[in-house]
């Protein structure tokens, strides 16, 4: 083709065309549609107050179920009656104090903000992406993301353009650098060979759900420790291999503005100090495990459970606070070798502002807590599990077609709300419970909405994380739209999806248990 010359449109041109307009409208529907949803907090609010009239309704109709687990008949009851005005009153403290999420979150973020603050997890993520070759830059990265979710949502922030960096610095395009880290963070979030913040919320709603069908029922923030490990490899090599084979070729079409603005994105190279600090952090979290464990070993440890249980016991049960132990005293010796420590008072004021970034999660974690004790009280809940698990049980519907549902229903409700704790809070009452009358562990719910709860971060307009990712991708292509990252996304994000849920499968078929002490089917 002579320069100046257009190219010409084939059938297949035109039907790619006509594809991505057709998914560009539906995703413009999807942030016009998410656009009109309240605040998650004002979405509960909402969902309370339609609840109550839902329970007047059922209770005047007197709807029950019997609980195949207790023999139990289970009655709806009415949150508009007096006992349940008085309940909504009498237990709003003790509903927002006791909900199972809320102390593991916060124990566990007093060491992550330590960690945060010294400067270890941004250290960390730079060290994993600056001393790679060309060859593995990409495999890097992926897997540095998966990593990066130990930092939660600051993972977003730190990792995308570190991304950029480390492709340019190999010579490669910097704008397939942006989508990889984006979607590593994004698409794989409840992956990671760590555990995270994201396991402490997800295992205490879990529990709480659980406790519909067995009050004594805990999940701990290890119960999907192992799935989460060997996913954050398969969709790390997942990603390598869909970016190597089709995403390369697509930006090779994309090149970088002469003029692009890369100043301000920062440098992969570690100073002197931040690696004197990596190599205390590394001896001091190798002292702290093995202390840990030859605290566990003896046969009458404290750390161990009834008869000298590993499963039942402290260790796991209260896991959250030897994570948040060990994040604490990585980040004290990172600071401290680093410089970024100077005095003990740095320690609380790391944790006072990792609280106060902690502070939406604990607005919106008050209107979950209530919302989920009057669901819990009515009753409405467990009738709906109940006569759910019947109708599956009655139509011959196994496990595998039900986690295919769950998925489906998950992953729509996903393009909406974002809200990985929001959106689990709102269907993991129904579905962990209904899915344990059909003795299906908690365990095994919770790793399937992982699943759907992360495949699709990566394509929805409604992330803020999303509009993030393209704002970066303008420094070196203003002309770059959603469009332009959406059709880089949707394939990484449909074959993560296909691959994590066959990897999911391969776990429930071979009865491979999901973390430590976590029941096999």
């Amino acid at each position: 083709m002579r320069e100046g010359d257009e190219p010409v449109a084939t059938p297949e041109t035109v039907t790619g065309s006509r594809s991505l307009n057709a998914l560009l409208k539906m995703l413009g529907g999807i942030e016009r549609l998410g656009n009109r949803l309240p605040h998650p907090f004002w979405l509960f609010v909402i969902l309370a107050a339609v609840l109550s009239l839902l329970s007047w309704g059922l209770a005047a109709a007197g709807v029950s179920a019997v609980n195949p687990a207790t023999g139990e008949t289970v009655a709806a009851k009415n949150l508009l009656s007096v006992e349940g005005v008085r309940m909504m009153v009498g237990d709003a403290i003790e509903n927002y104090t006791s909900f199972p999420p809320l102390g593991t979150i916060l124990v566990v973020m007093l060491g992550v903000a330590v960690a945060e603050r010294s400067g270890l997890l941004a250290a960390v993520l730079r060290s994993g992406v600056s001393r790679v070759s060309p060859r593995w830059v990409t495999f890097a990265l992926s897997f540095t993301g998966m990593v990066a979710h130990v930092a939660s949502d600051a993972a977003y922030v730190v990792l995308i353009p570190l991304g950029a960096l480390a492709f340019r610095a190999v010579g490669r395009s910097p704008i397939l650098g942006i989508v990889v880290a984006f979607v590593s963070i994004s698409a794989g979030y409840d992956a990671s060979p760590l555990v995270t913040p994201v396991d402490a919320i997800l295992s205490g709603l879990t529990t709480a759900a659980a406790h519909t069908i067995d009050p004594a029922y805990t999940v701990t923030p290890l119960a999907n420790y192992f799935f989460s490990l060997v996913s954050s490899v398969v969709l790390a090599a997942v990603i390598t291999l869909v970016t190597e084979r089709v995403l390369a070729r697509r930006v090779e079409q994309m090149p970088v503005d002469p003029d692009a603005d890369e100043d301000d994105l920062g440098s992969l190279k570690l100073t002197a100090d931040e690696r004197r600090g990596l190599r205390a952090a590394l001896i001091t979290l190798v002292v702290f495990v093995a202390a840990v464990t030859a605290a566990v070993l003896p046969s009458g440890s404290p750390l161990r459970g009834e008869g000298g249980s590993i499963v039942q016991s402290p260790l796991l049960t209260s896991i959250a606070v030897f994570l948040g132990l060990a994040f604490l005293a990585v980040g004290w010796a990172y600071g401290k070798a680093a410089g970024t420590v100077t005095r003990s008072g740095d320690i609380p004021g790391f944790m006072v502002h990792g609280i106060r970034e902690m502070a939406p999660i604990l607005v919106l974690f008050f209107a979950i807590s209530q919302f989920l004790a009057y669901f819990k009280w009515t009753g409405i809940g467990e009738i709906v599990a109940i006569d759910g698990a019947g109708l599956l049980k009655s139509a011959g519907v196994s496990g595998p077609v039900v986690f295919l549902g769950i998925l489906l229903v998950v992953t729509l409700i996903n393009l909406v709300v974002t809200s990985g704790s929001a959106q689990w809070a709102l269907v993991g009452p129904v579905f962990v419970p209904m899915l344990m009358l059909l003795d299906i562990p908690p365990e095994y719910t919770q790793a399937l909405y992982r699943i759907a709860d992360s495949c699709t971060n990566a394509i929805t307009p409604m992330s803020p994380y999303f509009v993030m990712a393209l704002g970066f991708l303008q420094r070196y292509r203003r002309a770059a739209g959603i469009g332009t990252l959406a059709s880089m996304t949707i394939p990484l994000s449909l074959t993560l999806l296909v691959v994590w849920t066959l990897l999911f499968y391969v776990f429930w078929w071979l009865g491979v248990p999901l973390g430590p002490g976590a029941p096999v089917p």
